[in-house]
């Protein structure tokens, strides 16, 4: 009895404490108005949140609350509803509040009016020119009170920003300096924080060729090497005239505009000069000549679906980690009773030096130990890359040479499909002599796989290069992972083992996923499409919409560009060899986590070709996620084989529009196949006819 009160005090302290925090939940009746609001059933909401049916009826009716991960994302879900679906306000007795003035649209416009921030006066509200209707294709999401006009504004000479949706403001600003004013303060641009820890996307400003000239910038950049204007350039000098500042990479094609914060209001404003050259054409192909209204739509789209663009798609594949995962979060300091920063559960918080088999060359940690031009051996490096096969032709048998095409198939969206449920070291490693194997730990293992004896006419597992280890090497977690699912011994002879761990990157995976399936939709190609529509559907889908296509490209470098990231090479002529660079100060820098992702993709791959090798099926190239085979027929269902009731071979290699499903990557024929295995080049990348499979798509 003496230890109740404690308890009872302790109690109450912990729900002071997530009321502090925000984190608790509506009232059970105020869950079921919003879902009911928002047309959802309970089976949707079991299905995103990954319970059963029951789960959710009990939440609603208070008989029980869901725990850890699973609390927070329905905190999230109710939070999102509860925007968009606020409580009806109840009469009152009080005098009519007066409505707000309309701003008068141009005639034959929408008369939607713009909503403004409360904290702004009416001298701050935008001039809102016209808002034309949105393609009908396309839902809106729902508009944040501060951020009324979008992510984004492409400006033009005129001083007219077009917005995503097809809102049209008035610029005033005749400088760069009055422009981030005006981005920052009367624009109404911006975005929502991906995450309640995190920050709210700042305004971006995309200027076209006719306003870069405008604002006194050059056509082009002449420091072709740091791309940048120069420290002593008129512009620069504006800025810091006005008490702006620029970030360490300077004015250049993304330009960091700020102040400091005020309070908790950051004051940041990004821009982008599309005449040097911000939207890689390879990235977004032509996107950036066409006209400004359809560029706001095209970036504001992919804004929307994934975040709003800070730099190349591969800056934005790490930015989109940091905005759902953010390092830090507000904690309660006992000692002083105050608010300060603190560690955010399962997120990548402070930048750590790798294991030495998994850090590049140039890095430190390895300089220190060889001398430089040392060629390092399996047994001292972590080489977990992807698939570059092909298969000896003396290998072919007489039927497969009595298959007239080659058919080549491609994983839609290989590396996102390989981080879902990915499970990666978030703190630093420990180096370990003898370990027993444990494919929960994620890590670096030393171990000899060279005893394994896998049929040669597909590609070793546990090589790039298909080829069998020679003996003792580092692999990823889930290469050795896969060794011991095929039956194998593991005895590794060393780890750098990761204790900390966690599934960082399911966030990731789920926004890049609805991305792309969403852009997919615009594109005519929706999940649960039969496999012949499906087919159809792939061989003109880029030319459906070109604007989507876009943005399709612009998703799939994302993710691409985002995995390669987390090994950022030193870059510029002034680096010297063993030298740190800034790359290695970010909580992002991990090739540890792009060997984990890189492996689970190519073991994912393995695993699909031995399932059609058990009906005798062998592909004769491969190339990272595209595998060519030979067939009677010229498209996929022609050799892709079935189970007796007509269905896809479970675990096996299934055409579809979703992550880790297949398309048709192309068609030759069977001598133009021989030939280039006879010549010793990939039929992979180049069975498309465009080298495509090299770039990953």
């Amino acid at each position: 009895m003496p230890d109740q009160p404690q308890e009872l005090f302790a109690a109450v302290d912990a729900l002071l404490a997530a009321v502090d925090d925000g984190t608790v939940l509506p009232l059970p009746a105020e869950r079921v108005r919003l879902r009911e609001a928002a047309g959802l059933t309970r089976a949707a909401l079991a299905q995103a949140l990954g319970v059963r049916v029951p789960s959710i009826e009990a939440w609603e009716a208070g008989r029980a609350e869901p725990k850890g991960e699973r609390r927070e994302a329905y905190r999230r879900l109710l939070e999102g509803l509860a925007q968009r679906h606020p409580a009806p306000v109840p009469p009152s007795g009080g005098p009519a509040i007066p409505p707000e003035p309309q701003v008068q649209a141009v005639e034959g416009a929408a008369t939607t009016p713009p909503t403004t921030p409360p904290v702004q006066d009416a001298s701050d509200k935008p001039t809102l020119v016209e808002r034309r209707p949105v393609r009908p294709t396309e839902a809106m999401p729902a508009v944040d009170s501060r951020f009324p006009n979008g992510p984004l504004a492409v400006l033009d000479a005129d001083g007219t920003a077009y917005c995503h949706g097809g809102v049209l403001l008035e610029c005033p600003a005749a400088t760069i300096p009055q422009l981030a004013d005006w981005a920052l303060r009367k624009s109404g641009l911006g975005a929502e924080r991906l995450h309640r820890h995190g920050k709210d996307s700042d305004p971006l400003i995309l200027l076209t060729a006719q306003a870069t000239a405008r604002f006194g910038l050059p056509p082009a950049l002449e420091d072709r090497r740091a791309l940048r204007l120069a420290d002593n350039h008129p512009v620069v000098r504006e800025l810091a005239r006005a008490k702006w500042k620029l970030t360490r990479r300077g004015f250049g094609p993304w330009a960091r505009i700020y102040r400091p914060a005020e309070g908790s209001r950051r004051q940041c404003v990004q821009l982008a000069v599309l005449p040097w050259g911000a939207l890689d054409t390879r990235t977004w192909g032509s996107a950036g000549q066409l006209p400004a209204p359809e560029l706001a739509q095209i970036v504001g789209d992919y804004a929307t679906r994934v975040i709003t663009p800070r730099g190349s798609a591969a800056v934005c594949g790490l930015e989109l980690m940091t905005a759902l995962r953010p390092p830090t979060r507000p904690v309660k300091d006992p000692a002083t009773d105050t608010w300060m920063s603190g560690p955010n559960a399962g997120a990548l918080t402070q930048a750590i030096d790798p294991a030495p088999p998994e850090a590049p060359d140039e890095h430190p940690v390895v300089t220190a130990r060889s001398p430089r031009g040392h060629q390092r051996t399996p047994a001292e490096v972590l080489d977990e890359e992807a698939f570059e096969w092909i298969r000896d032709p003396e290998q072919l048998t007489d039927d497969e040479c009595t298959k007239p095409f080659a058919v080549g198939i491609d994983v839609n969206m290989a590396f996102a499909a390989a981080v879902n449920r990915l499970t990666v070291g978030l703190g630093a490693p420990v180096h370990v002599n003898h370990p027993r194997f444990d494919k929960k730990t994620p890590g670096s293992w030393l171990v000899d796989l060279s005893h394994i004896d896998l049929d040669t006419r597909l590609p070793n597992p546990f090589t790039p290069h298909g080829q069998r280890p020679e003996g003792p090497a580092w692999y990823a977690t889930p290469t050795v992972s896969y060794a011991a699912e095929l039956g194998h011994d593991v005895t590794p002879l060393e780890a750098w083992l990761r204790p900390e761990s966690g599934s960082y990157l399911d966030g990731w995976y789920t926004r890049l996923r609805d991305a792309y399936l969403t852009t997919m939709e615009h594109l005519g190609v929706s999940a649960g499409m039969n496999e012949a529509d499906f087919l159809a559907a792939m061989e003109h889908h880029k030319d459906a919409d070109p604007a989507q296509a876009a943005v399709l490209s612009a998703i799939k470098a994302t993710v691409k560009g985002g995995i390669g990231k987390l090994r950022e090479r030193p870059q510029g002529a002034g680096y010297r060899h063993g030298e740190r660079w800034p790359a290695l100060e970010r909580p992002t820098w991990r090739p540890d986590i792009r060997a984990a992702v890189i492996a689970a993709a190519r073991v994912n791959m393995h695993r699909k070709m031995l399932k059609l090798a058990a009906t005798g099926l062998f592909p004769i190239a491969v190339l990272s996620d595209c595998a060519v085979y030979l067939s009677d027929g010229p498209t996929p269902p022609d050799f892709l084989p079935r189970t007796p009731e007509g269905k896809p071979l479970p675990g096996s290699f299934r055409l579809g529009v979703s992550p880790g499903m297949v398309k048709h990557e192309g068609t030759q024929s069977l001598m133009w196949a021989v030939k280039m295995l006879d010549e010793g080049h990939n039929p992979a990348r180049h069975i498309k006819g465009t080298g495509a499979a090299a770039d990953g798509e």
